[in-house]
């Protein structure tokens, strides 16, 4: 005696819908939050003496089949040894070099209130809980 099930081709359907619908669209959307509240936070802490590092932040999402990956950073050439400094005059008010002929403190402190070494780190550490409950958010069902 056989059964006849009804309705699997449209449940069949539905699930790669729904699969398509959370690789294609929400886990992209999910990182791309995560990325701007990332990359806000790290902008807060980049030293700023012309602009030119903190112009150069950038944010960019990778799809390689079933993976995702998101990565924000700064393409300015000197962004990684900004980055990566000691901060041994981290508060230590001491003036920024300046060229010749240029009036001594008029590029502000090494270091001064609004920069941070570690920033793209310290960003995330940061962030954590916000990016999580921004993933969490955006995958529900």
């Amino acid at each position: 005696m056989g059964i006849t099930v009804k309705g699997q081709k449209a449940a069949r359907d539905n699930l790669a819908k729904f699969i398509s619908d959370v690789q294609g669209k929400k886990a992209v959307r999910a990182i791309t939050k995560a990325l701007i509240i990332i990359g806000t936070e790290s902008a807060t802490m980049v030293p700023v003496a012309t602009s030119m590092l903190i112009n150069s932040q950038y944010r960019e999402i990778d799809t390689k089949g079933t993976r995702i990956t998101g990565k924000v950073g700064y393409s300015a050439n000197y962004a990684m040894y900004v980055h990566n400094a000691p901060g041994k005059y981290l508060g230590a008010k001491k003036l920024r070099p300046v060229a010749k002929g240029s009036a001594k403190g008029s590029m502000g402190y090494i270091w001064d209130k609004s920069g941070e070494p570690q920033f793209l780190e310290k960003a995330v550490d940061k962030t954590e809980a916000q990016v999580s409950a921004v993933i969490v958010d955006e995958m529900k069902v």
